[in-house]
């Protein structure tokens, strides 16, 4: 019998049509920024049924942007949740605005109202603006969020990068998670094991078309060569090319600082193709994580899946457990190395960001929930290609590491 391949806890799932999809852009004459850019935002922009999308190079990038177009800086301050990967507190340092962390609810990794409130209390009224993260493809509360965050005047970024695909239902409001009702923009990622693959890309959402203005400029160095925004009339136009008012073909003007974080026709030909196949795909990973809730009540002693929220359909980006390490007998590092022996790859999301060497010289506080929930997660293989078979597969493995440990 041939040795079972090895289980990674998440992967990409590129398939022939992809394939051909960045085929065509490469056979073509756009290789940067062209038409596949502005075709993938569109089909975003339908997806989350947010107006306005605008895409990127990656979540980092569509997080930093996301600071810069509220103008947040030096004297402000973001609330983040600890638990979260460490791109969403670096984003408000980028700026040079100070963080805030946050704790979460020790079953879910998420910002909570009572976590936001406990957090705005350590602000001295300098906040500006919350990240709310949606972890493992949960939603945090974000009616709740949002009626706390306007009576403090906070802008609302919600992090996203775990959530496409999901969907949120608070009182008689539904929707796509990305659809920006309760925040000014949401950010995503399409790294190669979140729902969706660019192979590295990100994108913005919003409803304000001011902002999604900005998030443009501010994406591709702050130049415009929209004649309407020009200041120096004697360098755009040529006087005597007609009415006046037409400008130098060449001409291009820089009113402000930006960056070079534009997404190019091969990722987005990716990521349109992959775009159409996310109802598959989130099909496929809500049947494999109910069957490891169904697997996993075996062991209901020892380890457990994270809480679920009632207010979310999980876009499933991880599939996380809660394990019982002291009642196990097994460490964490000893559950992963027996695990690895049997071909099975797990992961940890994430190390409390507030616990972090650069954050925790800036400002230490004990954060319980981050702690507790952060002291026994742990990442279970979930990508599209998985069989459910596989999923047998690592609670088997899980069952026969619990009986031999005496768990």
């Amino acid at each position: 019998m041939s040795e079972a391949r090895f289980l990674p806890y998440g992967r990409q799932c590129i398939e022939a049509d992809d394939i051909e999809a960045v085929a065509e852009v490469l056979r073509g004459d756009w290789l940067t920024t062209g038409p596949k850019v502005g075709a993938f935002e569109a089909a975003l922009s339908s997806t989350t049924g947010a107006p306005h999308a605008v895409a990127c190079a990656n979540g980092t990038a569509a997080l930093h942007l996301a600071a810069l177009a509220l103008d947040l800086g030096p004297g402000d301050v973001a609330i983040v949740p600890s638990i979260t990967f460490v791109a969403t507190a670096n984003a408000v340092r980028f700026v040079g605005a100070e963080v805030v962390f946050a704790d979460v609810d020790p079953r879910t990794g998420l910002l909570t109202q009572e976590t936001l409130a406990e957090a705005l209390s350590r602000t001295d009224g300098r906040a500006r603006a919350v990240l709310p993260v949606h972890l493992n493809g949960q939603c945090a509360d974000l009616a709740g969020i949002q009626r706390l965050a306007g009576r403090h005047g906070l802008a609302i970024v919600e992090d996203a990068c775990h959530a496409l695909g999901g969907e949120y239902r608070f009182g008689n409001r539904a929707g796509p998670i990305g659809d920006c009702a309760f925040a000014d923009m949401a950010v995503f990622s399409f790294h190669p094991v979140k729902g969706i693959t660019m192979g590295e890309g990100g994108a913005v959402t919003t409803r304000d078309a001011v902002l999604a203005t900005k998030l443009r400029l501010l994406r591709a160095h702050h130049l415009t060569r929209d004649p309407e925004d020009f200041l120096h009339a004697e360098l755009a136009f040529d006087a005597r090319g007609g009415s006046g008012r037409t400008p130098n073909p060449w001409y291009y003007e820089l009113q402000g600082i930006g960056f070079n974080y534009r997404a190019s026709d091969i990722n987005c030909a990716l990521g349109l193709s992959q775009l159409a196949k996310l109802p598959r795909f989130m099909s496929e990973r809500r049947r494999l994580a109910a069957r490891y809730d169904d697997g996993l009540a075996r062991l209901s002693n020892v380890i457990r899946p994270i809480g679920k929220v009632e207010w979310c359909q999980s876009g499933w980006h991880l599939y996380a457990v809660q394990v019982a390490f002291e009642a196990l007998g097994l460490s964490r590092a000893q559950l992963m190395a027996a695990l690895k022996e049997r071909g099975i790859g797990t992961q940890v999301h994430y190390i409390p960001v507030h616990r972090q060497p650069y954050y925790a010289s800036r400002g230490y506080r004990e954060l319980a929930g981050a702690d507790a929930y952060y002291g026994s997660c742990l990442t279970l293989p979930l990508f599209v290609g998985m069989a459910e078979g596989d999923v047998d597969r690592v609670v088997c493995a899980l069952e026969d590491i619990v009986s031999g440990s005496g768990g």
